[in-house]
């Protein structure tokens, strides 16, 4: 019998309460000038981008004062590179638009779809593959959330559901319980996966109510932290790892391969052995997408390659992260040839 999900909205006269994260998010340091003093560096030439500077001070806080070069700081600092033609960038290196047969859901690999739950991250990574993406033309309305639910439920080949974005966290917990609840009236799905770097910049969004949820879903959760360097894992985020793990969620990690950033071998082996020591299962090392904005943050495939030997030969099987590329039109991630040059 077809079930058929409609979304109910609750009725309220009151506004919903701001939780101690929520307020952080809308603290974040969003001037240029502002984080540049909190650091005490000089703000570098007046640049004002299209993709805004946004991070939140419990990120600053991870920062090396004094560092213009500091790898955490790169990540998030605008840079007159981004302005820079590159041939071969796009603002859509993946191709999304012509994987999306509804508003808000991308379905590009067949066992798995992708829903946009929201447009908003709690920080700007300047590296985003999305960030020219039309969010306005593809986050979900309530009528939109119920052709998603009869997509999936019309495709028994859909075994997972992963939640993206933007960043899902960013969603109130309320508003993810919803998402919950549809699925789990799907019996064919048995994974849920949400991608996010909120608890990494922002741990305190992994509060007692979003626990809870996890704690009552009764199909698997996995979380994928977006971490690339082992200056970003901190004693608030082992924290908040530990109450993740203790609820039931498996955590994987993918990191992007940045120039100047984490393009060393020991930074790279310092971070598989944070994360394992925490919980948390090297899943990915990408290769850049290449999108429009952030070809400085590119190395040459043949390093990459070289770095990824020394991490086979330096680290245990399970401590090294596959080396893939996102291609566009492609069913699956692409493995990284690593004998090409031998």
């Amino acid at each position: 019998m077809t079930q058929h999900f409609l979304i109910k909205q609750p009725i309220t006269t009151s506004k919903p309460q701001i939780s101690n994260w929520q307020n952080e998010l809308q603290n974040a340091i969003c001037d240029i000038h502002q984080l540049c003093q909190l650091l005490d560096i000089e703000t570098p030439t007046n640049y004002q981008p299209n993709f805004p500077l946004k991070v939140p001070l419990a990120f600053v806080q991870k920062m090396q004062k004094g560092n213009p070069n500091d790898p955490l700081l790169l990540q998030v600092l605008p840079s007159i590179q981004e302005t820079l033609p590159t041939i071969g960038y796009t603002n859509d290196p993946l191709h999304e638009h012509s994987h999306n047969p509804i508003k808000g859901l991308l379905h590009k690999y067949q066992s798995r779809v992708l829903i946009t739950l929201t447009g908003v991250c709690a920080i700007n990574c300047r590296y985003c593959f999305r960030q020219h993406f039309d969010y306005g033309a593809n986050l979900p309305t309530n009528t939109e959330i119920g052709e998603i639910y009869q997509y999936i439920q019309y495709d028994n080949k859909i075994k997972e559901v992963i939640f993206s974005g933007g960043d899902p966290l960013n969603l109130s917990n309320r508003r993810l319980k919803i998402w919950f609840e549809m699925l789990s009236k799907l019996p064919q799905i048995q994974t849920i996966r949400l991608h996010t770097r909120l608890p990494v910049v922002l741990a305190s969004r992994i509060d007692d109510e979003l626990l809870d949820l996890f704690k009552s879903y009764q199909k698997n959760i996995v979380i994928v932290l977006h971490i690339n360097h082992p200056q970003e894992i901190d004693k608030n985020l082992k924290k908040q790892c530990q109450l993740l793990k203790d609820a039931g969620v498996t955590l994987l990690n993918q990191s992007v391969l940045l120039k100047n950033i984490n393009d060393d071998v020991q930074t790279l082996i310092q971070l598989s052995y944070d994360l394992f020591n925490n919980g948390i299962i090297p899943y990915y090392l990408h290769i850049l997408d290449k999108v429009n904005g952030a070809a400085h943050f590119d190395i040459p495939i043949k390093k990459a390659i070289n770095i990824y030997w020394e991490l086979l030969e330096n680290l245990s099987g399970y401590l090294v992260p596959k080396l893939v590329q996102e291609l566009p039109d492609k069913p699956y991630k692409t493995p990284i040839n690593i004998y090409q040059f031998l």
